[in-house]
């Protein structure tokens, strides 16, 4: 038997807590590179991330945490379009804002944000009102795979055309996991998943920065002065924090040597200033993180409740675990920021919306007696 619980997942809570407020003090700490770099301003990038990222964020989260997630059902179209059309604003030249090659954001009245964020909430929402109706269907071809297809194929041709190959990968593979739990067929994933690698040998071909990264990766001493740069200086940090880290704000990496102190490479920063044993703590606490999360899935009162948080759960933990496997050279450099810790007001408050969602759906979770 079961009954109804009305509060949310404490531990949850409590986690989400922490590694907000212990991302802004690296943070903090990781922002001070930028003084000794030209043009940047302390002020208003910790402004931008505390009140835009946290604030914004934790009042997001308050929001999303009280409001039924079955409402997000009713409107999951609507908010798919909506965010589909925010993002496609990036290619208006008066509005699109282009940043290390790439046009991922979108500046109005002076305010910068990346649409990309919006579209990985609204895609999760609609795939999970997708999934949900169709389950029965599923590991049809007709009925599941190609439907699920051309579903992928709409961020794909949004985010590829900036070009954003990063977080497509992570909203892809949010979407496998959504699409297994729903009741997909196994060899049709792997089938695409040997497609996709395909795909994406065919795109490091076309596009010179995916095969740097490849490359860079493979042998790390190729191109040192060049892609092979950030991991280099990364692991250079990462080693020399060794067991307990230099202290914390006593990073030297941050200081000019570092490229995004403050972005992608912010794990590198935390790792030289807390070594071993922080990075050890970190990766619990993520991990933890992750095992309340997909709990809460296995929880929920209905399919569409459990496909939300499977979404968004992997959304974060992949991002995560990819971001930091990067900084160590177990995976190609991503360009994708660390959850809860990296620069991005955006993404922090994107983020935080979609934890409100998956502490909601454990409000109402069954819980045995």
């Amino acid at each position: 038997m079961s009954n109804r619980k009305n509060t949310v997942d404490p531990i949850l809570l409590s986690l989400v807590g922490i590694l907000v407020f212990g991302g802004f003090l690296v943070f903090s700490s990781a922002s001070l590179g930028l003084l000794a770099r030209d043009g940047a301003s302390f002020s208003s990038v910790a402004f931008s991330q505390f009140f835009f990222g946290i604030v914004g964020g934790c009042i997001a989260m308050f929001l999303t945490s009280n409001l039924h997630y079955r409402h997000w059902r009713k409107y999951a179209f609507y908010i798919f379009l909506g965010s589909c059309i925010i993002s496609l604003l990036v290619f208006i030249p008066a509005l699109g804002f282009s940043h290390g090659g790439a046009t991922r954001w979108v500046a109005i009245a002076g305010f910068t944000f990346q649409p990309a964020e919006l579209l990985k909430l609204g895609f999760v929402i609609y795939m999970a009102t997708w999934l949900s109706g169709v389950h029965k269907k599923i590991s049809t071809i007709k009925h599941g795979t190609l439907p699920f297809l051309g579903l992928l194929a709409i961020p794909a041709a949004i985010l590829l055309a900036q070009p954003d190959t990063d977080n497509f990968l992570i909203m892809a593979v949010a979407a496998t996991a959504m699409f297994l739990t729903a009741g997909g067929r196994w060899r049709d994933i792997v089938a695409l998943f040997f497609t996709a690698v395909l795909l994406l040998v065919i795109l490091a071909f076309s596009r010179d920065y995916i095969m740097d990264r490849f490359t860079a990766f493979l042998d790390p001493s190729i191109d040192p002065q060049g892609s092979s740069y950030q991991i280099r200086q990364s692991l250079i940090a990462i080693g020399s924090g060794g067991v307990t880290g230099r202290g914390f704000g006593q990073s030297i990496q941050k200081f000019e040597y570092l490229p995004e102190p403050i972005g992608d490479s912010i794990f590198a920063v935390y790792a030289e200033e807390f070594g071993f044993i922080g990075v050890t703590a970190l990766i619990t606490l993520l991990s933890i993180f992750t095992f309340r999360g997909y709990r809460v899935a296995t929880e929920a009162r209905d399919l569409f409740g459990m496909l939300l948080v499977v979404g968004f759960m992997t959304l974060i933990v992949f991002q995560a675990f990819l971001n930091i496997a990067s900084m160590l050279g177990m995976a190609p450099i991503s360009g994708i920021p660390l959850p809860f810790i990296s620069h991005g007001g955006t993404a922090l408050l994107a983020t935080l919306a979609a934890v409100g969602i998956v502490l909601n759906v454990s409000k109402h979770r069954r819980v045995r007696r």
